[in-house]
């Protein structure tokens, strides 16, 4: 098997894993933030033993921390409202809605790298803005969901843009292992702060804490390190292409498992269609406009 075909298997792979998230969310009794914290927890501790055991970490932790420890609480109030979304809604319903953080990253990406907005990403947003706008029509008794999925989605564009930055000087392990650590750190404060930081925090169910252990190595800790070996070989646009795929698979995988709840209206599944559409157009116009720019550079 050559070395494209099977970083294309482990890259599907990957977000085969991205997309159980979402059904791991819907397993787990515990509430969102205690979940997130032992799940940063973990895969703090996770990436650590792979970054030191593979040699990944040449400098200080202490090395930007304050920038990244930053966009680590920032990951750790989007994972917070990705989980609450689930559970008050359904995983259909928050991996539709967290497509909409392609029309979020259009506006935050343009300011981040001070450039203008094409004509094309005005489309595209206008494309995901009438996606949601069918989907909540139909959906009306699961506008909470809608609402914290919408959220994660804006925060998630938020550290994604803002990562992309960081990746072009740093390693991105090191990144995410600080990321992770100040994340477990912010939500313990906020444990603290709320009276929820107490001998509660170790007692949950046991199926809770295998999912939650298996959220936190493969889903987090593997998924993570994986997405970033098969950058090494794949291109760009096949990477941001599959990656689209996640609320495909997670929609199909959640119908299979929970069944008639995970059942929506024609309604939804249009409007669902519309956002994944519009993400891999997205993709496309990043692929065209690199093409463009490297035969512009020659």
């Amino acid at each position: 098997m050559g070395t494209k075909q099977s970083n294309l298997i482990l890259l599907h792979v990957t977000v085969l894993i991205f997309g159980f998230t979402a059904i791991l969310g819907k397993l787990i009794e515990t509430p969102s933030d205690k979940l997130v914290f032992w799940r940063m927890a973990i895969a703090a501790l996770s990436i650590g033993i792979f970054a030191y055991a593979a040699g990944e970490i040449k400098k200080s932790l202490r090395t930007n921390a304050f920038k990244y420890g930053l966009i680590g609480l920032i990951i750790a109030a989007h994972w917070i409202t990705f989980f609450e979304a689930v559970k008050v809604s359904n995983v259909s319903v928050t991996l539709a809605c967290m497509s909409a953080s392609t029309l979020f990253t259009s506006v935050i990406e343009p300011i981040a790298f001070r450039r203008r907005i094409h004509p094309g990403e005005v489309a595209l947003g206008i494309t995901v803005i009438g996606g949601l706008v069918l989907i909540f029509s139909f959906e009306t008794e699961y506008a909470l969901g809608i609402t914290y999925a919408l959220i994660s989605a804006l925060l998630a564009s938020v550290f994604n843009v803002v990562n992309g930055t960081f990746i072009r000087n740093d390693n991105p392990i090191r990144i995410s292992l600080v990321e992770m650590m100040a994340g477990t750190v912010g939500i313990g404060v906020w444990l603290l702060l709320s009276g929820k930081m107490d001998a509660e925090i170790f007692i949950m169910p046991p199926m809770d804490w295998f999912w939650i252990g298996v959220l936190g190595t493969v889903c987090t800790a593997f998924a993570f390190v994986a997405s970033v070996k098969v950058m090494e070989v794949l291109t760009p646009f096949t990477v941001s292409l599959t990656i689209n795929l996640e609320p495909v698979y997670g929609i199909i995988l959640a119908f299979f498992i929970f069944g008639e709840s995970e059942r929506m209206t024609g309604g939804f599944y249009a409007g669902t269609a519309i956002l994944i559409l519009a993400l891999f157009a997205n993709a496309a116009m990043k692929s065209y406009a690199m093409r463009k720019a490297k035969s512009g550079s020659v």
